[in-house]
């Protein structure tokens, strides 16, 4: 692999762009190496593309991210980084998919928006007789 490759992924409110190019297998999000990003679950859960694709040592990825919060940025990640990685290597692809669908496909799942002159998404009115 010589050339760089980008690729993007969204969850909700957050944004993920990643950018894979050769180096020496260092993984950075937001200019933080990926031990220091976030708690304990969202590095984990970023972890998975990467030791799918068997911890390839010669490629440096970096991922900006925004918005969101800490689990929808780790899931924004995740499918950038999996999006990346496929494109440099085809056969990845069976793969990510069979171990879990949303490593490639977004997940469109999206909070529900509030109606005129209620609270809340489904909360209605209270009635009162008297």
């Amino acid at each position: 692999m010589v050339k760089t490759i980008k690729g993007s992924g969204k969850r909700k409110e957050a944004i993920a762009k990643a950018t894979i190019s050769k180096g020496t297998g260092k993984v950075k999000i937001n200019n933080q190496l990926l031990d220091n990003f976030g708690n304990e679950i969202a590095v984990m859960k970023i972890k998975e593309p990467i030791i799918l694709a068997n911890n390839p040592k010669d490629i440096d990825i970096k991922v900006r991210v925004s918005g969101g919060g800490w689990s929808a940025q780790a899931d924004a990640v995740r499918l950038a980084i999996a999006r990346c990685l496929v494109d440099s290597n085809k056969n990845l692809k069976k793969t990510f998919l069979e171990y879990d669908r949303n490593l490639l496909v977004a997940d469109t799942r999206w909070k529900e928006t509030c109606k005129p002159n209620d609270s809340k998404a489904r909360a209605k009115r209270q009635k009162s007789y008297r």
